[in-house]
């Protein structure tokens, strides 16, 4: 599996470093929705840390946004102490009307400059086309790809500020294949949740950390996803959620739409 590490986050001296501590936050993605287990959800999280042969503290939440993690979970990592970090956090704020790309850049500078400052081994990511995987009308997609764009550019240049790992999710094998989501196509499914934790392994391992045991991608455990439950969760649960994040969307769409004409009717003159 090819990932991006942008810059290394150890000198050489760090290297086979032990990480006795991972700290992951973020949203629902890093929660571990999609991989549901006997006893709930599961995900990259635990997975990465059982590779690491670490302690695991998950401090996401579901609908967490960048603001979220650098107010309420950032001061819970920082007091752990923790070896390593890795945080996937951003969709929230791409589907929010008060969508702001520099107070998002602002808050994620602070949540990976003072884990850094801290002496932990960070690492984060950058986003997908989301619309290639949840099918939305063609405003929509395009509206939902430029705030995507500004996420991943705000986040690009943080990651070359601090020297930290990255793991392009777009440029993932198989990130665009259904096997890797869930029934909702907004989360990953058990094979995508090895997905990005093997990538995130491998850049621990890039890094200079030591990693006993790469993860699996052999599923075991979750439960099995059919074409029938995607259907189902389409009619049922989709495109009620469609409608409801499509009015923060639309706006903005609107604009769009809006400056395509105007360029247009420029090109014709």
């Amino acid at each position: 599996m090819t990932v991006e590490l942008t810059a290394p986050a150890l000198d050489s001296g760090a290297a086979g470093r032990a990480v006795h501590s991972l700290v992951a936050l973020g949203d629902s993605t890093t929660v571990g929705i999609g991989d549901r287990v006997s006893g709930g959800w599961r995900g990259f999280a635990p997975l990465l840390a059982a590779g690491l042969g670490a302690q695991l503290h998950n401090l996401s939440f579901q609908g967490a946004r960048m603001r979220c993690v650098r107010q309420r979970q950032l001061p819970q990592a920082l007091a752990r102490r923790p070896d390593a970090a890795v945080l996937v956090v951003g969709m929230n704020d791409t589907l929010r009307s008060d969508f702001d790309a520099q107070a998002i850049r602002d808050d994620l500078d602070e949540v990976v400059g003072s884990l850094t400052a801290a002496g932990t081994v960070v690492l984060t990511a950058r986003y997908h086309d989301h619309a290639r995987v949840f099918r939305i009308p063609g405003p929509l997609a395009r509206a939902l790809r430029a705030r995507i764009a500004e996420v991943n550019a705000v986040t690009d240049e943080v990651v070359a500020r601090h020297r930290i790992g990255c793991l392009d999710l777009d440029a993932l094998p198989g990130a665009y294949e259904l096997p890797a989501w869930s029934v909702d196509r907004l989360h990953p499914s058990e094979l995508g949740h090895r997905m990005l934790a093997r990538g995130f392994g491998d850049l621990l391992a890039a890094a200079g950390c030591h990693l006993p045991e790469p993860v699996s991608m052999t599923c075991a455990g979750g439960v099995k996803i059919t074409p029938l439950h995607h259907a189902g969760w389409l009619v049922f649960k989709g495109l009620p959620w469609l409608w409801r994040r499509g009015s923060d969307l639309l706006p903005y769409a609107a604009q769009i739409i809006w400056r395509d004409l105007r360029q247009r009717r420029r090109g014709g003159e």
